[in-house]
């Protein structure tokens, strides 16, 4: 009965877990307000305040899971892929921490842990399966057929999914972080009112940079005309961009699971919390007769039960690393 503590702090969420033979114990994640006046995340501000929350979230997250600190017979933390500051804040102490109590340390890869969340909880995919992972950084289909056996049939060639949504709102004069408010507005809009481009991408790749530019000249445009175009527009403005940007993301995961003839079909990262794309998976599988995966929210965004559950499999097949491992900021798949 393995117990596995779970370090994520790859952007700027400061995240501890406790996993017990497989099942999540405690997650607590701590958010940082800081970014929110500089309209995006500021590195060395994200790696400070890690340093800040890191000792707190832990003793939280063993205290929530009613085990002590010598119950823990590993630390799994993310390496890579994120913010090097970031990264090097979780990296140091779960070192220190396997360290001071003679435990193995396990890697894991942030992406390929997102992909694993499924895991948690009694809803789970059977493999092979298909996950399309998508946040601010990342947008990848991913063929899953175990474990650790994954490999990406498609990715953004430039802007992810998230960042195009992110950048939306910042043209909308929206704050700090801005999907949410897209999801938010898009709820009450049309999401027919306003037409804008699928870009002609081939295979399974994807790429948001024109249909970020698309959207600023649209509002650009609309502008020059009406002052008060986005004030008088914004949820429909938000309900057809989150169309597009859906649309653009599903008809290429339809396309995917017909070619490898594949029925399970899952989303993570955390831009599988955006209720369009949530329903619109369901409602694809619903037509197709396959079958839908979302994690609960808590684990769409970063958060160290991802970390925890995939360090549980790890910790099962024996893989560990020493010391001498160092942080990531891109890590191979």
């Amino acid at each position: 009965m393995p117990v596995i503590l779970g370090i994520e702090s790859s952007c700027d969420e400061t995240s501890a877990s406790v996993c017990v033979d497989g099942e999540i114990r405690s997650n607590v994640i701590a958010n940082q307000t800081i970014h929110e006046a500089y309209g995006g995340v500021v590195p060395e501000l994200a790696s400070r305040v890690h340093q800040q929350n890191i000792i707190p979230a832990v003793q939280q997250a063993i205290l929530n899971a009613k085990v002590s600190k010598n119950d823990i017979d590993a630390v799994a933390f993310t390496r890579g892929p994120g913010l090097l500051g970031s990264l090097l804040v979780g990296v140091s102490f779960a070192k220190a921490f396997a360290l001071a109590q003679d435990i193995p340390l396990i890697e894991v890869n942030h992406m390929q842990a997102h992909v694993l969340a499924h895991f948690i909880g009694k809803h789970k995919p059977s493999f092979p399966f298909l996950c399309l992972t998508v946040s601010g950084g990342h947008t990848q289909i991913v063929l899953v057929k175990d474990y650790f056996d994954m490999k990406i049939i498609g990715q953004t060639q430039d802007d992810a999914a998230g960042e195009a949504m992110d950048k939306t709102s910042k043209i909308l004069g929206l704050p700090y972080p801005g999907g949410p408010l897209i999801d938010k507005y898009a709820r009450q809009g049309n999401p027919d009112a306003y037409k804008f481009p699928e870009p002609q991408i081939p295979g399974y790749n994807f790429s948001f940079s024109g249909l970020k530019t698309a959207i600023l000249y649209f509002i650009r445009d609309n502008e020059a005309k009406n002052p008060d175009f986005i004030k008088e527009n914004l949820p429909d403005i938000c309900a057809s961009v989150e169309k597009r940007i859906v649309t653009i993301l599903l008809n290429k995961f339809k396309r995917a699971a017909q070619e490898y003839n594949i029925k399970d079909l899952a989303l993570a990262g955390g831009v599988s919390a955006n209720t369009g794309l949530r329903e619109g998976l369901q409602q694809l599988c619903l037509q197709q007769g396959w079958n839908s995966f979302v994690p609960n929210f808590e684990y769409c965004t970063d958060n160290a039960a991802m970390i925890a559950i995939a360090g549980h499999y790890k910790f099962l097949s024996g893989e560990f690393v020493g010391q001498e491992v160092a942080p990531m900021a891109r890590m191979p798949f």
